[in-house]
């Protein structure tokens, strides 16, 4: 067993953020990520106005990566399509590029990363890993995303909503992807879950679902899903073309709506960990630099005491747009509500906008 000061676990763009802020604050932070290497992930992609400003006070400059500029929110459903305009400039650029970029800006200011390294439980010594290792500090910085530390699990009971699945496939490529995606986020709403497609920096375009898992099973599996919503939608099936995707990412029990409240000395809850958004708001990223970036700054300011302040501040921060964006998410999923919707902003294109800058945690 060793100890250490700021110990981090998880080394997404929350952990990162908290690494990087803590280095140059001399607090001299240990992260520790299972990935080996740079990887895609099921969530992420989109970059908001307010992400990729808290990028650029972090010193990543996500157009330096290739990140490719939206504009504008293209909603399509029930053989429907409506367009408006964000609020500001936001971008595409995968998880793999960005959370290369923050872990390498983390460790160049002094952050001990450690790749390939599986957090097991939070045991009463402190965090033991896939080695047997037992690492023990004063402060815990939980950035796993939307997987649970044994141990350390978010409290869920009580929740009304079952669970959602996420997925994440690439489409290669294609010329006629880059014309329709060019500047453009677009979202397919459709009974009980939406995707969602942008163009990333090599020219893919990230395809993400949200579904719950009652269609998913009734459907059968990922591949049978898409095919039934490509039935359903021509321009969807013109988007995925001739091959359907073959390798997916998954991950299941996505708690929308959840945020953290501060009970435990000394753990700092970041990320999907502190304030799951709905993906259709397009902010996670943004919360995800937004907690990690301030649970750091309290603890510089005042060390382990300081979590259950953080964590019941960072929770009222988002409680508006965590609710707003499950009010739009039931919304959109459910098919009169959904048309209602579509009708709105079709004729007042700015109440799209309006939702959008409502749904900013950042």
């Amino acid at each position: 067993m060793r100890r250490t000061d700021a110990l981090i676990v998880g080394g997404g763009p929350a952990g990162a953020a908290a690494a990087l802020v803590l280095a140059r604050g001399g607090a001299g932070p240990e992260l520790f990520d299972r990935s080996r290497g740079e990887r895609d992930v099921v969530c992420g992609g989109f970059l908001g106005w307010d992400a990729l400003a808290r990028l650029r006070g972090l010193g990543v400059d996500p157009h330096a990566l290739g990140a490719r500029p939206i504009r504008n929110l293209r909603l399509l459903a029930d053989g429907k399509m409506v367009e408006a305009a964000l609020p500001g400039m936001a971008a595409g650029l995968s998880r793999r590029s960005l959370d290369a970029a923050l872990l390498a800006a983390a460790e160049q200011a002094g952050a001990r990363v450690h790749r390939g390294r599986t957090a097991r439980a939070l045991e009463v010594e402190g965090v033991r890993f896939d080695d047997g290792e037992v690492v023990c500090a004063d402060a815990l910085f939980l950035a796993t995303g939307k997987h649970e530390l044994r141990g350390a699990a978010r409290d869920l009971d009580g929740r009304r909503e079952r669970p959602a699945t996420g997925l994440r496939a690439a489409l290669s490529p294609r010329p006629d992807l880059e014309r329709a995606l060019a500047g453009t986020i677009e979202l397919h709403l459709f009974d009980e879950g939406y995707a969602g497609l942008l163009l990333q920096e090599d020219g893919s375009a990230n395809f993400c679902l949200s579904v719950s898992r009652a269609r998913l099973a009734r459907e059968g599996s990922p591949e049978a899903l898409v095919r039934a919503l490509a039935e359903e939608s021509p321009v969807l099936r013109s988007r995925l073309g001739d091959v359907l995707p073959l390798a997916w990412e998954a991950v299941a029990g996505v708690p929308y709506g959840w945020r953290a409240q501060g009970r435990r000395r000394g753990l700092f809850r970041l990320g999907d960990q502190s304030a799951v958004i709905a993906s259709l708001a397009g902010d996670g990223i943004a919360i995800a630099l937004a907690s990690g970036e301030l649970a750091a700054r309290a603890y510089l300011a005042g060390g382990a005491g300081a979590a259950g302040g953080f964590q019941n501040a960072f929770a009222g921060r988002s409680a508006r747009p965590v609710r707003l964006a499950e009010l739009i998410r039931r919304s959109a999923e459910r098919a009169a509500t959904r048309r209602a919707m579509m009708a709105l902003v079709g004729r007042l294109p700015g109440a799209a906008r309006l939702a959008a800058r409502l749904t900013r945690v950042g």
